[in-house]
């Protein structure tokens, strides 16, 4: 019979064994592992640097193009909007930067703009469409009647718009008899605010899209409200464009992609994405002076653009017939 000594020995051999094993099997692994990870980590430290160079060339293009484009601006875009009066509307979470930078691009186009409409977040809020139906049902002329199809945003646009735009050059200028009222209220109803004086009423209206999309459960519904308000306005003036920067992905709360999923209102009001770039500011007023000639376009680079710039024409915009553009 086996003694415990026997089985004691046993055990403990196995246990060496496994140890000597263990320490053999580390040691003849460890060099080539290590040596393994070295390698890995050198090329992804040489890729990383490959990739950083070629973007500080990329940037450095972009910085050389966006001089020349700055430097070229007031000869290329110098009298093509004499004569016109255009409203700003800003948006939530829009860029100032981008709004100074377009504003003195307009001003070198021989623009004149009329002031600024800032829009708020209650304005966009579903729950406050009751009392925007309230103050289009106040100052609504009485013989309007809105299609069952309208949203509490579309007629809120179509009062503001009234007040603040027109297609007719002999009304520019002026403001209409009902502006001082719904602007002082929708301002007091922290619905707006407004800076210059937009009460003389523009030709062209240029809306600036927010920076990011909107988030949230209310993020669709938010934009699209913008999207009517763009809609509203084009139908009054001479023509609308919404700028602001490509997306870089599709989100319900983008305002230019909603805008460009929508049939009716692509048709008539113009996008730009680019209008963070010189380059796109320039588009911009090409935009406005296709929409005075009765024509739309969705430009730029981002999603649902076509071109990247409305087709070049030497020839004067001649206005159509169309309401709005």
């Amino acid at each position: 019979m086996i003694d415990f000594r026997y089985h004691l020995v046993s055990i403990v051999a196995i246990f060496l064994a496994l140890a000597v094993g263990i320490v053999l099997g580390t040691t003849l692994l460890q060099e080539p592992a290590v040596k393994s990870a070295q390698e890995v980590t050198a090329q992804l430290t040489k890729t990383k640097d490959e990739l950083r160079a070629q973007m500080d060339v990329l940037q450095s293009r972009e910085a050389g193009n966006d001089a020349v484009i700055s430097a070229l601006t007031p000869a290329l875009v110098a009298g093509d909007l004499t004569g016109q009066r255009v409203l700003l509307i800003e948006t939530p979470g829009s860029s100032a930067a981008v709004r100074e930078a377009t504003q003195q691009v307009l001003d070198q186009a021989g623009a004149d703009v009329t002031g600024r409409v800032a829009l708020t977040e209650k304005l966009l809020d579903p729950a406050g469409k009751g009392v925007l139906d309230g103050l289009v049902n106040q100052f609504k002329p009485a013989n309007t009647i809105f299609p069952a199809t309208t949203t509490s945003w579309d007629r809120a646009a179509t009062l503001l718009a009234s007040a603040l735009v027109t297609n007719d050059p002999a009304q520019a200028g002026t403001p209409n008899t009902a502006t001082p009222d719904v602007v002082g209220t929708f301002e007091a109803g922290g619905l707006l605010t407004v800076d210059g004086d937009p009460t003389k009423r523009a030709t062209l209206a240029v809306m600036f899209a927010p920076e990011k999309p909107f988030e949230g459960d209310d993020a669709e519904v938010m934009a699209g409200a913008l999207v009517s308000v763009a809609g509203g306005f084009d139908a009054a003036d001479k023509g609308t464009v919404v700028a602001g920067a490509a997306a870089t992905t599709a989100v319900p709360g983008d305002v230019i992609s909603s805008l460009r999923d929508d049939s009716e209102i692509s048709k008539g009001v113009s996008t730009v994405d680019t209008a963070d770039m010189p380059v796109g500011r320039v588009v911009l007023v090409d935009a406005l002076r296709e929409q005075l000639a009765g024509r739309a376009g969705q430009y730029g680079i981002g999603r649902g653009a076509s071109v990247p710039l409305p087709p070049l024409t030497s020839a004067t915009p001649t206005p159509t017939t169309q309401s709005g553009s």
